[in-house]
């Protein structure tokens, strides 16, 4: 029997754990998983409460490149190597935030996130005036024209299955890139810098090795030894996605009031400066503070933390009712 032509997908949509395992085994060993609303795969089947565990661990297995057997009584076993997936995932910060508590632990305890470059931008909303998209823009022609030559490439496959081309370091690109594995290794310490991301820290220099891979072929074709270069603009970009997920991590793992205050504190101080005030009334807050505390106990209790922290005070705001008054040590800061 014939084999069944190969018909290349590379970017792929929400689906269940056998559904994706299936298509990289059976139809093209390589797929981008990429979403910018990926609270449509964070609230899908495939992350439901019965299929959590087998999803994380199917995913966590594919960033690491292994082989797997799918046994069937009903149909055809198979056996999946070699593949390769990407996931680029973009959701809102509430949603990521409901689904890594959702997991009671699991979204983190099991490396899942550990394995994302985790990015975490401030938002731009009320800034961004429209602009016209200027008519010359040589650096993405440029940066277009060299995917659409990646893309070209022949894809080596064997029997179906993905044969990678294997790329090597340079002498100095290793000495570098284990001197960068030394120094993260040695900020996982009990009194390092990144003893609390210790799961996304672990995979950092495995990162680096990743990024920098990917910077030599995007330059250079799928040929060559990776350089000390490539090496040093990954372990930049990488280090600065570890900034980012102790950040958004060390969020998660605040206590929402906590965080709340934080950012009422942030509002509060951006208000007094810009209308040069000491005092804002609470039912501006309700109106036009943070959406989340608009509503009477998040803000009570957002109010209180600052209070005991000598932070805020709640005083009279005349016939309008009470105001919040900020220690007017902080605003000269």
């Amino acid at each position: 029997k014939p084999l069944p032509p190969i018909v290349p997908q590379l970017m792929l949509g929400d689906a269940t754990t056998e559904a994706l395992i299936h298509r990289l085994a059976m139809k093209y060993p390589i797929g981008g998983l990429l979403s910018n609303e990926a609270g449509l795969i964070f609230g899908g089947h495939a992350m439901g409460k019965d299929s959590l565990m087998r999803t994380l661990s199917t995913l966590n297995a594919l960033w690491d490149a292994q082989s797997m057997s799918i046994d069937r009584r009903t149909s055809e076993s198979y056996r999946l190597e070699s593949a390769r997936l990407t996931l680029g995932l973009g959701i809102q910060e509430h949603t990521l935030r409901e689904f890594v508590a959702g997991t009671n632990g699991l979204a983190r305890g099991s490396g899942f996130l550990a394995r994302f470059l985790i990015a975490w931008p401030e938002s731009t909303q009320g800034q961004r005036t429209f602009q016209d998209l200027p008519v010359a823009r040589p650096a993405l022609r440029e940066f277009e024209r060299k995917f659409s030559d990646l893309l070209a490439n022949e894809i080596r496959l064997i029997d179906g299955r993905l044969s990678p081309i294997e790329l090597n370091l340079t002498r100095d690109a290793k000495s570098l890139w284990v001197d960068a594995y030394n120094a993260i290794e040695k900020e996982l310490s009990p009194c390092g810098e990144l003893t609390d991301v210790k799961d996304v820290a672990s995979k950092a220099a495995d990162n680096i090795a990743r990024l920098a891979a990917l910077f030599h072929v995007f330059q250079n074709g799928p040929a060559g030894s990776i350089g000390r270069d490539h090496i040093e603009r990954a372990g930049q970009i990488i280090n600065w996605h570890l900034l980012e997920a102790r950040r958004f991590l060390g969020q998660i793992a605040t206590p929402p009031e906590i965080t709340d205050a934080v950012d009422l504190e942030v509002w509060l101080l951006e208000r007094c400066r810009t209308d040069h005030t000491g005092a804002i009334p609470i039912h501006q807050i309700q109106k036009s503070g943070p959406y989340r505390l608009r509503k009477k106990k998040p803000l009570d209790d957002a109010l209180r933390e600052l209070e005991e922290a000598g932070r805020v005070r709640r005083v009279k705001a005349g016939h309008k009712g009470l105001g919040v008054q900020i220690n007017p040590a902080l605003i000269k800061k």
